[in-house]
């Protein structure tokens, strides 16, 4: 769709040309959405292309995503085999049921400030315990969990102006193992209910509840808790207030459905190989 209300667009090569934000300025990375549909409130683009963030950067300490990498860069990433929870990575980037046009053009961090429950990226990046970095608008930067940057549907920690650049993966949540669960209402809908667990190195078991609900929440146990422990933890952590609403699901439904995929991953993961209950 064309944008007929925007008179400019910045294309700023360092943080040192970001342009001064004022109201009418939104970021351009892959415009999926911000093409999508009128934006009649917006006057200036500012193109981050131009920035030329690596899209992706394995080190070490794990692995470093920019704002700006697209989701067929991230699916396509060969991961060292010790990345025991790499089949995470591909298993949300088809969550999205994209074509493969938006899988080449839609970004990592575009998912994620989108701030939409069923956001799979977010789901990725919040199970493996992914740390954004902002710039803010003011000068300086700040980090967050990612499961604390997604606040509700469609609500985020960003104030006006600021930046995301980066979301980091550190290397010990890559190398847990894994039990990934998707629910939708159709066989292409939009997830309704988005579930990871996974096992630490020390039998921890950590679950991240996405989709279903406004914003992501993380339980997280000392070991592979009872069936019971399991569904109590749910139904404490997660009032029926926070289960999402739409024509996508309906959240006694949602609910019903996280209760389900929580315990079939609690299954899996228990029955992985050296895990102890």
């Amino acid at each position: 769709m064309d944008l007929n209300t925007i008179h400019a667009v910045a294309h700023p090569a360092t943080r040192e040309q970001l342009p001064v934000w004022t109201a009418g300025d939104a970021w351009l990375a892959g415009g999926t959405w911000l093409f999508s549909e009128p934006q009649a409130h917006l006057r200036r683009l500012i193109d981050l292309t131009d920035l030329k963030w690596p899209a992706l950067t394995v080190s070490e300490t794990g692995l470093s995503i920019a704002a700006t990498c697209t989701v067929a860069q991230l699916d396509a990433l060969a991961c060292p085999p010790e990345w025991t929870a790499a089949p995470l990575i591909n298993q949300c980037c088809r969550a999205f049921l994209a074509s493969f046009k938006i899988w080449k053009t839609a970004t990592v961090g575009g998912n994620i400030c989108m701030s939409l429950p069923a956001g799979p990226m977010i789901s990725l990046t919040a199970a493996l315990d992914g740390v954004c970095t902002i710039w803010q608008a003011g000068g300086g930067e700040r980090k967050i969990a990612v499961a604390e940057f997604v606040t509700g549907d469609q609500r985020n920690v960003l104030a006006s102006g600021d930046l995301l650049r980066q979301i980091d993966i550190p290397l010990a949540a890559l190398k847990r193992r894994s039990a990934f669960r998707q629910i939708s209402l159709t066989p292409v809908g939009r997830s309704a209910a988005l579930l990871i667990g996974s096992v630490s190195s020390d039998g921890g078991m950590a679950l991240t509840v996405t989709a279903s609900t406004a914003r992501p929440i993380q339980l997280v146990f000392a070991g592979i808790p009872a069936a019971k422990g399991l569904r109590e933890a749910i139904l404490q952590r997660i009032p029926d207030s926070l289960y999402h609403n739409d024509f996508h699901g309906k959240p006694m439904w949602r609910k019903a459905m996280t209760l389900r995929l929580a315990e079939e991953i609690r299954g899996e993961l228990q029955a992985l190989p050296g895990v102890l209950p």
